[in-house]
């Protein structure tokens, strides 16, 4: 599992990741700006006693990487203590299937961190458990306001145009009320990730 040292210099640097964006840039430049990072959150990556390498697989259509991905930038800037190169999953089929998720599914954003000898600390795959539980049950809740949105299982496309565009307005209030909460739940998951892993503290 993992990344060799030349393999890893190979990825863009945080700065080329965006710069070669064809979508979303400004929707992630403004997740950038807004992350909620504390003095607290910042102190804990300053207090790693040596930079941590992080192997990041993304795609800039990916709703989860415009979302969280800017936060560990942001990280990565203030505290220079996260040395981030991001491979586009989809030419990089070999490292991403190193990191499926539940072993089955190509989730992305994957944040990979690995020490001085690239031994790999801890995996972030996506987005945090509470985050998918909360976003699961207003899900739910929002089909169950309206018969017409039919099932969740169901597929969006086969709705009448202005059903799917009620649903989809819908859902797209529903992630912008719990984004808060998500956002400060993988600030959260990040933070522990990397204080917590024995061979990151060493």
């Amino acid at each position: 599992m993992g990344i060799t040292p030349d393999r890893f210099q190979q990825g863009l640097s945080y700065e080329a990741w965006k710069a070669q964006m064809t979508r979303n840039r400004e929707r992630f430049e403004e997740n950038e700006r807004d992350a909620p990072l504390t003095e607290q959150d910042l102190a804990a990556f300053r207090a790693l006693p040596r930079p941590l390498h992080v192997m990041v697989l993304a795609e800039d259509w990916c709703g989860d990487v415009v979302a969280n991905l800017p936060l560990l930038g942001r990280i990565a800037g203030e505290t220079r203590k996260l040395d981030l190169r991001v491979f586009l999953r989809d030419q990089n089929l070999d490292l991403m299937d190193q990191y499926l998720n539940e072993g089955t599914y190509r989730s992305i954003p994957v944040f990979a961190f690995f020490d001085d000898e690239f031994r790999e600390i801890a995996v972030f795959i996506e987005r945090p458990r509470s985050v998918t539980e909360l976003r699961d049950r207003k899900r739910r809740e929002i089909y169950a306001s309206d018969a017409g949105f039919g099932s969740p299982a169901d597929p969006i496309d086969a709705l009448p145009e202005d059903v799917r565009q009620r649903l989809h307005d819908a859902l797209v209030k529903m992630r912008t009320e719990t984004k808060s909460f998500a956002d400060r739940e993988v600030v959260r998951q990040l933070r522990e990730l990397v204080t917590r892993a024995p061979a990151g503290r060493g």
